[in-house]
């Protein structure tokens, strides 16, 4: 949506403005298109020409909108499928399941001896990944491993992954060593998927795992995602774990500092020299990042480095300096 839709129904929500509700004939209904979810089923099995026959996959679709779905899908494309979290009630969503709780996937791979897993979120735009380990593979680093696949077969557009501000710098390091650029934008997939329209980049995400492919979609798509991924584990013939073995992620502390006006707090000189003072002493070795919550009246500060020691005396440092300015 766009900021000035967002914006009228937080207004909305706030009680400023008021709607006219459905009444009677105008009321909506819902409708269980079969046909629409047949073509789109189609659609997905459609975009890969590999057989993911032989491989033992684990499916988490967090009580939701994948619940019926994903089984269909990769079984024809010749998957075993081990399904949990299948069976929406209409209150279970996302509750201690999916992406946004991948514990249970983890156990669940590793104890029916699967060869990967995914797990949607309740709406299924998102996609984490686990190995045959029980490791996550989060959006930034199904990112890496597809960007590094493309550029392979000559397919990344200008060698460019859009990603956020967000997004891990130990994902961009081994970027760079695959000659590969990350082009960040401010965090959210619709500002992802304007930069991607706008040049006509190939592959862009979200930690979070909302990855868009410019090829098949221009949103997030979380079977799509792991239909992606898995032609990855196919066409190389290895297991998933080995297709991040050149990332290291950073480590990385966050404190969300609760303050009356954001911004009176970041133009405070102190706050700002303590900011710089913690780039400099990263100096491109990590980063500084600060930035004012949309939803509430909080200042977010996130330090990366290749030593945790580090981010987190850098974050507390800031924290501190914004606590002494009295704000």
């Amino acid at each position: 949506m766009e900021d000035a839709v967002l914006e009228k129904v937080e207004d909305y929500l706030d009680g400023k403005v008021e709607i006219t509700c459905a009444r009677n004939e105008n009321i909506g209904k819902i409708t269980d298109y079969i046909q629409g979810r047949n073509q789109y089923i189609s659609y997905l099995t459609s975009t890969t020409i590999h057989s993911f026959r032989g491989y033992k996959v684990g499916l988490d679709c967090a009580n939701g909108a994948a619940s019926s779905i994903a089984k269909t899908v990769f079984e024809m494309l010749g998957a075993r499928t081990y399904m949990i979290h299948d069976e929406p009630d209409g209150l279970n969503i996302n509750v201690d399941c999916g992406s946004t709780h991948i514990e249970s996937l983890q156990k669940f791979v590793v104890e029916k001896g699967l060869d990967v897993g995914f797990a949607f979120d309740g709406d299924a735009d998102r996609c984490f990944a686990v190995d045959e380990k029980g490791n996550v593979l989060d959006g930034d680093l199904i990112m890496y491993l597809c960007a590094v696949h493309m550029k392979e077969r000559n397919a990344l557009i200008d060698d460019t992954v859009v990603a956020t501000i967000a997004s891990n710098m130990g994902v961009e390091k081994a970027l760079e060593k695959q000659g590969i650029r990350m082009k960040r934008t401010p965090v959210g997939d619709k500002y992802v998927s304007l930069e991607m329209q706008e040049h006509g980049y190939s592959i862009g995400g979200e930690e979070s795992g909302h990855i868009i492919f410019n090829k098949y979609s221009t949103t997030g798509d979380g079977i799509l995602t792991a239909i992606r991924v898995m032609e990855i584990i196919v066409g190389k013939k290895t297991m998933p774990s080995f297709l991040t073995a050149g990332v290291t992620l950073f480590p990385k502390t966050q404190i969300n500092k609760r303050v009356q006006d954001a911004a009176a707090v970041l133009e405070n000189p102190v706050v700002k020299e303590a900011i710089d003072q913690a780039s400099l002493e990263l100096d491109g070795s990590g980063r500084v990042l600060i930035r004012k919550s949309g939803t509430e009246p909080v200042i977010r500060i996130l330090v990366e480095a290749r030593e945790e020691e580090v981010c987190r005396k850098l974050a507390e440092q800031i924290a501190a300096k914004m606590e002494e300015a009295g704000q």
